[in-house]
């Protein structure tokens, strides 16, 4: 075996190892960590510097308690109906400022609990909360808590946005410590709690209790405390409004919270009642909202560009709108929509209903739908026809007729043979109003359609006379509108006055001469027929018990149903069908639409004085001429247009401008032919009728 040579001391222990040179072994290792350390700690403390000269700019520059106090974000805008009482309040709402100290105990508590329980632990950041966060980040390997105080939360919601970037919530840090070194705790929640949001548009504690429960802020129990404080965290999921089994799920953990953060005792945790909570009625998500949803956008022309919280009055009556909404939702058939425009004599939208459930549906088929009139149409038809020279006691022929391979029927395919205009239109017969849209030239039914408000697109066949061009109803009431006016203009509007909260008024509405659009000898004719086809035709389902004048429309298949009428200077258009047009059996406008109005109009012109027509026929005097032109109406008078019925000028074969261009008056039509260089219109002789008539180049 060999030997292992160990050399000894004097004292015959083993001698000690000798320690490396420098540069070597451990020796240069605890140089390199002095090293380390020495340049971690400048660097540290050059981070604290940077830190502090970050947290010092940021609180120079952060504005005063007052002025973040009357700081908003967005436009508030109220919108009030003709008696001033609020109808619905949009986009972010305050409510009022409830200083700190009457803020109730409960709801203070309730938010430190939920969002930073160590609220007064911390100078803005928690490095505890964040160290909490990671770890359960780590166990879970997603974030399931925010690191988030309440101080952050307010930088946040305040001066930034919800980016999910580190600069972001380096800046949100900083920003975090500045309002603590410039703010008291207090002082902080103050704001924090009047300003953080709770969904449906409300901002802070008084605008969220009086949204979900109906009272102030300052009146808040434990158990809405609770509900509130849970919607920090995703206030649409747990809105009451949107789901209040949610809410109250979500505020039960809240009071868990509370209890184990040391803020209520578990008695009173056991002590609510959330069965006793009453929650508000959800507001604005109603017909109303049809209303607001068509007048709201013209703010954009009325008022100039402004974020300031603002009042906007309204023409909408309540009571009305309720009526129309209620007459709408019991008259519709069962699967079927339905639609209403009310206008008063001035042009103002009493009430506007644009579906059955503005929830299920904010399409507003008042204002957006286009759809077949029907017979509805008629009214064109025969105005032009009035304007040509016909009265309600002339003599037509109820009979089979074919103009251009285009032979119409009535319905139920009968005839009545000899009766007179008034009948014809009362019983809507079919094949008159294609004679006389035929005689008087269905460009000029186009025109007459274009003068009165129709702004969709015409056509000009034959089977125009029987509504198969789309229409609005909004476009269609404004046009019987004009009748009942005596032949002016109706222009349809929903704001009166504009004004910021402050009281400084913005715009006003000022009522402007109305365009005469229609001679009011044609305008008294056309009122007797309307008037007889309530009486006795096609709409007696609309009679009310005052006078009533209106028109029944009802497309083929019973797609659609219509009833346009007005009475008391009242004028309400109504139609019914389904989104997809299919047929509804038993739909007629001379049913469920013509009761539907019967049922509103009981009620708008409840407080009304009843109105008789003015139906005599007082011609002028150029009419009583015993000559050619009473057949066509003074020559003077006349304009052409083209096929669509769209306004030539006779002098440029362009379409005219200025006032009448604004007014749409159409004359009848010569195909557009100029008039002589002089810009007379032709003498009256054979070849004016014919072209006045519409004979010329119809090979008739």
């Amino acid at each position: 075996m060999a030997r292992t040579d160990v050399r000894r001391t004097p004292s015959g222990t083993p001698p000690k190892p000798s320690r490396p040179g420098p540069g070597k072994g451990s020796g240069g290792f605890g140089r390199f960590v002095k090293r380390l350390f020495a340049w971690g700690a400048a660097a540290a403390l050059a981070v604290v510097l940077a830190l502090g000269v970050a947290v010092a700019v940021a609180a120079s520059s952060l504005p005063s308690f007052s002025a973040l106090k009357s700081q908003q974000e967005g436009q508030m805008i109220v919108v009030r109906a003709r008696d001033g009482s609020e109808l619905v309040s949009l986009g972010p709402s305050y409510g009022k400022w409830i200083p700190v100290g009457q803020i109730p105990r409960e709801m203070k508590l309730a938010m430190i609990s939920v969002e930073d329980r160590r609220y007064y632990d911390h100078f803005g950041v928690d490095p505890v909360g964040i160290a909490r966060s990671l770890f359960v980040r780590a166990q879970s390997g997603r974030w399931r808590q925010g690191g988030s105080t309440i101080t952050q939360q307010l930088a946040r919601n305040v001066f930034l946005n919800n980016n999910r970037t580190f600069a972001r919530k380096a800046r949100e840090a900083i920003l975090a410590i500045a309002l603590e070194t410039k703010f008291s705790k207090d002082e902080i929640l103050e704001l924090y709690l009047n300003k953080v949001y709770f969904g449906g548009g409300a901002y802070g504690i008084d605008s969220a209790s009086r949204k979900f429960f109906g009272h102030p802020g300052t009146e808040l129990t434990l158990p809405e405390a609770a509900i509130i404080a849970g919607l920090v965290k995703a206030p649409s999921r747990y809105s009451p409004t949107a789901d209040a089994e949610a809410a109250v799920k979500r505020a039960r953990v809240v009071l868990e919270t509370m209890q184990d953060a040391g803020s209520i005792t578990a008695g009173e945790a056991d002590g609510v009642d959330f069965a006793k909570v009453r929650f508000a009625a959800e507001q604005g998500q109603n017909s109303v909202r049809y209303f607001t949803d068509w007048a709201l956008p013209q703010l954009d022309l009325l008022v100039p560009e402004n974020s300031e919280p603002i009042e906007v009055w309204t023409t909408l009556d309540p009571a009305m709108q309720h009526a129309a909404t209620d007459a709408v939702a019991k008259n519709a058939p069962k699967g079927a929509q339905g639609a209403l425009v009310s206008i008063d004599r001035d042009g103002a939208v009493l009430a506007m209903v644009g579906g059955t459930d503005y929830v299920t549906s904010n399409y507003n088929r008042a204002v957006n739908a286009v759809r077949q009139p029907g017979s509805a149409w008629k009214l064109f038809v025969y105005l032009a026809a009035i304007e040509a020279g016909y009265k309600p006691d002339d003599a037509v022929v109820d009979e089979p007729v074919t103009i251009n391979g285009w032979s119409p029927h009535n319905d139920g395919r009968n005839y009545a043979g000899k009766i007179d205009v008034r009948t014809a239109f009362a019983y809507s017969k079919n094949t008159v109003a294609a004679q006389l849209g035929n005689e008087v030239g269905f460009g000029t039914v186009a025109a007459m359609a274009r003068r009165l408000g129709i702004s969709t697109p015409i056509n000009t066949m034959p089977s125009m006379v029987l509504g198969t061009s789309d229409v609005r109803l909004i476009d269609m009431t404004r046009s019987f509108a004009a009748v009942s006016a005596k032949g002016m203009a109706v222009e349809p509007y929903g704001i009166t006055k504009v004004a910021t909260t402050d009281g400084r008024v913005l715009y006003e509405h000022k009522p402007v001469p109305g365009q005469q659009v229609l001679q009011p000898f044609v305008a008294a004719a056309m009122t007797d027929l309307l008037q007889t086809a309530v009486n006795i035709g096609t709409g007696r389902a609309a009679q009310i018990g005052r006078p009533v004048a209106g028109k029944t429309g009802t497309t083929s298949s019973n797609k659609d149903g219509w009833f346009i009428g007005f009475s008391s200077g009242i004028t309400t258009g109504v139609w019914m069908g389904r989104d997809d047009a299919r047929p509804i059996p038993g739909l007629m406008g001379g049913t469920a639409p013509a009761r539907a109005f019967a049922q509103y109009m009981r009620q708008a012109t409840a407080r009304r004085p009843a109105e008789n027509f003015d139906t005599e026929l007082v011609l002028p005097d150029w009419q009583l001429e015993p000559d050619d032109e009473a057949r066509t109406g003074s020559p003077e008078d006349y304009y052409y247009v083209d096929e669509q019925g769209n306004l030539i000028d006779p002098a440029r074969n362009e379409a005219p401008k200025g006032p009448l261009a604004d007014s749409q008056r159409g004359r009848l039509e010569d195909n557009g032919q100029p008039l002589p260089p002089n810009g007379a219109p032709p003498a009256a002789n054979d070849d004016f009728l014919d072209q006045a008539t519409g004979r010329r180049g119809r090979g008739q």
